[in-house]
């Protein structure tokens, strides 16, 4: 994948000028078995297989400049489900990957490959163009079961074919997260696999709990993760930033269910405790969602690297309340530190700001560096038994 097709704007960008979008016939059914069916696959050229150029971002300014890239032969294994990406015009994508769902993997996925073995599936998800539609009260049913559809046969593949009795962790983000939700309730639990699950990271959708339990809810058995080094847990949560949380009627963060509350693991800090600094990988490209008024990352200029790594411009904790629950996200305003005040992550359309959104499109990487320590205490952990 080239650096230029990383810079296109993603994810909601599209709904800014797109056109009415309609019911079409999907695509014929995906064959899992044809490796052009997935977006990563373990050491092929992909999505998920450059090298990152990655530079520090620190109070003085910009630091050390490094590349990390998947490694040789790791012992587990990733399952991805991307987001809502897909800029096709109808209300489901093809199966031709455009250069939006290559960047979701890039920014958020492709890290993870240094420590396992990537496993995307392309799927015929929900486009960027059924958002309004869904939202203005259209059925969205037959889109989404076509989408899940495909990631339950992906995954069914995946395990009898690809994966030789691996750990594994499943890693999902916003719609991605929600198939995988529906996969973990319906086809991982209780089976011979949910033995073999580090953990599931379900980013950026609701998963909910019983007020004060760990679990319950979304899943019969599957807890929430509380200590580092757990496994057969989750990881979930929906980020907002401290002085705005969810709003009444929010997308993300309200339950749905009676006496439920949206689960929040804080990457940083599992099993609460106040809040903690975020160990952050950002994509310091072209905004997305703002493009008048671009973050100036540091008072050294343009960043020298696709991606920056900061330490402690954010913190985060855990807040529920009621129904309510979510990643509370602060940062704080220091003139002597070069770096910016603001972090990305707002969701606006057509120049509004969407704040039952939260900060969604930075849930995975505000955290990223402290999910990628997780996976490796959980695979530490898991392989010391075996």
């Amino acid at each position: 994948m080239t650096e230029s097709s990383v810079k296109r704007p993603i994810w909601i960008a599209a709904l800014l000028a797109a056109a009415p979008a309609s019911a079409q016939d999907p695509a014929p059914a995906p064959d899992y078995a044809q490796d052009a069916a997935w977006l990563c696959l373990p050491g092929r050229a992909d999505a998920c297989g450059a090298p990152l150029a990655t530079a520090a971002l620190n109070p003085n300014g910009y630091g050390s400049v490094g590349q990390v890239g998947p490694a040789e032969d790791p012992p587990i294994d990733c399952f991805y489900v991307y987001p809502t990406v897909s800029r096709d015009p109808g209300l489901t994508s093809d199966m031709n990957p455009g250069p939006e769902e290559a960047a979701a993997a890039a920014i958020q996925f492709a890290r993870f490959a240094s420590l396992c073995r990537p496993f995307a599936p392309l799927y015929r998800q929900a486009t960027l163009a059924s958002i309004p539609v869904v939202l203005a009260g259209g059925d969205r049913v037959p889109v989404l079961a076509a989408a899940y559809a495909d990631v339950a046969a992906a995954w069914r593949h995946y395990l009898a074919h690809r994966n030789g009795g691996r750990p594994f962790v499943l890693i999902g983000h916003s719609q991605g997260t929600m198939h995988l939700v529906r996969l973990l309730a319906e086809e991982i639990e209780g089976s011979q696999a949910h033995g073999r699950m580090l953990s599931a990271l379900l980013i950026g959708f609701n998963v909910e709990v019983p007020h004060g339990e760990v679990v319950g809810g979304s899943f019969r058995s599957t807890p929430l993760c509380t200590r580092p080094g757990q496994t057969g847990c989750v990881v979930s949560y929906v980020s907002f930033r401290a002085d705005s949380p969810p709003p009444p009627g929010s997308l993300f963060g309200r339950a749905a269910g009676p006496g439920m509350t949206v689960a929040c693991t804080n990457p940083a800090r599992l099993g609460g405790g106040g809040s903690a600094p975020l160990d952050s990988y950002w994509w310091a490209g072209p905004s997305v969602t703002n493009t008048r008024n671009p973050i100036q990352w540091s008072s050294q200029g343009s960043p020298p690297t696709p991606f920056l790594r900061t330490e402690g411009l954010a913190s985060a904790a855990c807040v529920n309340r009621g129904d309510v629950g979510y990643l509370s996200v602060a940062t704080e305003v220091d003139p002597a530190d070069a770096r910016t005040d603001r972090i990305p992550g707002d969701v606006i359309v057509a120049g509004r700001l969407q704040p039952g959104w939260g900060l969604h499109l930075a849930d995975i990487n505000l955290a990223m560096g402290d999910l990628l320590r997780l996976v490796r205490a959980q695979a530490e952990a898991f392989l010391r038994l075996r």
